[in-house]
């Protein structure tokens, strides 16, 4: 009895670790010394399916955007393209802009030089049909 006790004891400590682990953080090849996470992640949803997410980071002295499509997503979809930028609250169009390949999963922007600026990320999921799913992180400054 105190042999199956213990056992689904240790089952439950091993499930616990599975879920309570720290996720990794993304990887910018364009700054290799890294980046940290700034405000919140915008969730990108259709038909109450999360599609994407949107971060900002600041890393290198830029701040970067950065769009992640969820495998759950993807590999029901191949024929999607990412956008990321970067807007700043007194400009009328983003400062920091880069697109994907087809089908690439993450997308980075190029780096902006607005760590002096109120500033926010936006990111864009398309698809040939003509869908576009938009969000934007909230403003940090």
């Amino acid at each position: 009895m105190q042999k199956k006790i213990g056992a689904v004891v240790l089952a439950a400590a091993a499930l616990a670790m599975t879920f309570t682990a720290t996720a990794q953080a993304e990887t910018n090849p364009k700054c290799p010394s890294g980046v940290t996470q700034i405000g919140s992640t915008k969730y990108l949803k259709s038909g109450g399916e999360t599609v994407a997410s949107v971060k900002q980071f600041k890393g290198c002295n830029k701040n970067w955007a950065y769009v992640y499509v969820w495998d759950s997503w993807r590999a029901k979809h191949k024929d999607f393209y990412l956008r990321a930028a970067i807007w700043t609250r007194t400009g009328s169009e983003a400062i920091d802009y880069n697109g994907g390949s087809r089908g690439q999963q993450e997308v980075w922007s190029n780096g902006a030089n607005t760590l002096s600026q109120c500033t926010y990320a936006v990111g864009d999921v398309l698809w040939q049909s003509g869908t576009d799913l938009h969000g934007s992180t909230d403003e940090r400054c």
